[in-house]
């Protein structure tokens, strides 16, 4: 069984500000997982955080998070690629020069 990757991923749909701010959600938590956050956490108060209720939600809450983490640890492998890339021309060049 293979992993999905990021760029197969389906995004959830974005919440809107006002929707995370009715929702009282933390800044912190106010990236692009906020959409299935918002059902979780009223499934979480509708059943006392029971452990063994929301379950899907929590899945899905967990899942998106992973793909978010993943994102960014491969925009920054790129960005360091790219540095890298960057430096050796200018090294480069700067043999050439003297």
């Amino acid at each position: 069984m293979g992993h999905e990757s990021v760029e197969d991923y389906q995004w959830p749909p974005v919440a809107t500000a006002q929707e995370m701010k009715d929702a009282k959600l933390p800044l912190a938590y106010r990236d692009r997982c906020a959409s299935l956050l918002i059902p979780l956490n009223k499934c979480r108060h509708e059943f006392y955080y029971l452990p063994w209720k929301c379950i899907d939600e929590r899945h899905a809450y967990e899942k998106c998070e992973y793909m978010e983490f993943q994102a960014r640890v491969n925009a920054l492998k790129k960005q360091k690629a790219a540095a890298a890339r960057a430096a050796a021309e200018a090294d480069a060049a700067a043999a050439l020069s003297s």
